[in-house]
C-alpha cells in the first residue's frame, strides 16, 4: 500500500473510531433535517422548513442560504457554514457527511440547510448515504429549486404548450469538472434547457449545442442571483449570449435558461428588483 493510501485508510479508521466514541457518550441519536431552503428569500421557504429552523440544535448551511432565513434559527442554534463556490469548498462533501453524523451520533437535531432543493445538484442523495451508514434518522424537505424560482421570476415559464413539452435541468460541471454532456439530447428542439454552474463553460455549452443542431438563433439568458433585489438577466440570442454575459459582468451565482420559452420574457416578466428591495409591489415589467 502507498504512502498516501495508508495515510487515508489511517484517516477513516481515526474518524470512525471518534464516531463510535461519540455514539457511546450519546446513546440517542439525534435526527438530520436536509431542508431546501428555496432560492434564497425567506418568504419562499415552506412553512415545514421554517418550522425545523426555528428549532434547529445545529445549523449547517450552505452559501446561497439568506441572512433571513438563516435568522429564524434560535439563539442557541449553532451555526456552521459549508459554503461551495466553484473551486472553493469551505469543506469537502465527505467532510460535510461526517460532520453531519458526529453532530446527530452526539444527540444533537441537525437542519441541513441548502439553496434550492436538496435532491436538485443539491447532494443530498450522497448525505443520505452516509446517514444511513450510521443508522441515523433523517427527513427530507423539499425547496422550491433554484430553476423554478428563476423562471419565475425572470418571466420565463419553462413549459409551454406553444414552445415547450419538455424541461431539462442539467450540471455546467460535472464531478471531474468535465463538461461532457449528452449534446445531442441537450438540442432537441421543443425543450428548454436550464444549465446550473453553467457559467464559466458558457462559450463551451454554446459552441456544442450549435454544433449538434440548436440554431444560434434560440432565445437565451443568464440569471444572476434570481428571486433577490440583486437579480440581473441578460437575454439575446444562443450564439450572442457568452458576450452579452461576459458585457454585462455576470457572476455566479446565475443559471442559464436556453428555449424558446425565453422569447416570452418581454411580455411575461413582472419582477422588478428595485421594488422589491424596497418592500413595495413589484408591478412594472421587465424586471431585472
Amino acid at each position: 500500500m502507498a504512502k498516501g493510501q495508508r495515510f487515508t485508510a489511517g484517516r477513516k479508521s481515526l474518524q470512525r473510531g471518534a464516531l463510535h466514541a461519540i455514539a457511546a457518550r450519546s446513546p440517542v441519536p439525534g435526527r438530520v433535517y436536509l431542508v431546501g431552503a428555496g432560492p434564497g428569500s425567506v418568504d419562499l421557504l415552506t412553512l415545514r422548513a421554517a418550522a425545523l429552523i426555528g428549532r434547529a440544535d445545529v445549523l449547517v448551511h450552505d452559501r446561497l442560504v439568506g441572512d433571513d432565513v438563516l435568522a429564524l434559527a434560535p439563539a442557541s442554534a449553532e451555526r456552521v457554514y459549508v459554503g461551495k463556490a466553484r473551486g472553493r469548498h469551505t469543506l469537502p462533501q465527505p467532510e460535510i457527511n461526517a460532520l453531519l453524523v458526529r453532530y446527530a451520533l452526539a444527540g444533537r437535531d441537525v437542519v441541513r440547510l441548502k439553496g434550492g432543493d436538496p435532491f436538485v445538484f443539491g447532494r443530498g442523495g450522497e448525505e443520505i448515504e452516509a446517514l444511513r451508514a450510521h443508522a441515523i434518522a433523517f427527513e427530507v424537505v423539499p425547496g422550491v429549486t433554484a430553476a423554478c424560482g428563476m423562471a419565475a421570476y425572470a418571466g420565463i415559464p419553462l413549459t409551454h404548450r406553444d414552445h415547450a413539452h419538455a424541461v431539462t435541468f442539467v450540471a455546467g460541471h460535472l464531478k471531474d469538472g468535465t463538461m461532457d454532456l449528452d449534446w445531442p439530447a441537450l438540442a432537441r428542439p421543443g425543450q428548454t434547457i436550464v444549465v446550473y454552474m453553467g457559467l464559466a463553460g458558457l462559450p463551451v455549452l454554446v459552441r456544442e449545442l450549435v454544433a449538434h443542431g440548436l440554431p444560434g438563433v434560440t432565445p437565451a439568458a443568464v440569471v444572476q442571483q434570481a428571486c433577490s433585489p440583486q437579480q440581473r438577466v441578460v437575454a439575446g440570442t444562443l450564439q450572442e449570449l457568452p458576450c452579452l454575459a461576459r458585457g454585462a459582468r455576470i457572476e455566479p451565482p446565475a443559471l442559464v435558461v436556453v428555449g424558446d420559452v425565453v422569447a416570452l420574457r418581454a411580455s411575461f416578466a413582472w419582477f422588478a428588483p428595485e421594488v422589491h428591495a424596497t418592500g413595495g409591489h413589484a408591478a412594472a415589467a421587465g424586471g431585472g
